[in-house]
């Protein structure tokens, strides 16, 4: 199976990276805290799997569909 993208829900500024590649993580897990329209977003595993990459940085402006993380 190939690796998932987890995009960006809504515009926002990624506050803070919860996980790094490499590490398994558990569907439901916080995955990183995007702030958008002044309120804390937090986005969420949807699946068990491997993070295979992380594509932004803490402090990084993000648009709708923007690529996040991939999960296998």
């Amino acid at each position: 199976a190939g690796a998932k993208a987890i995009t960006a829900p809504m515009p926002g500024t990624v506050l803070d990276i919860k996980t790094a590649p490499g590490k398994s993580v558990k569907k439901g897990e916080v995955l990183l805290i995007l702030e958008a329209m002044k309120m804390e977003n937090e986005i969420n595993a949807p699946a068990d799997g491997i993070i295979t990459q992380v594509f932004i940085t803490k402090g990084a402006s993000v648009a709708t569909g923007d690529t996040l993380i991939s999960i296998q």
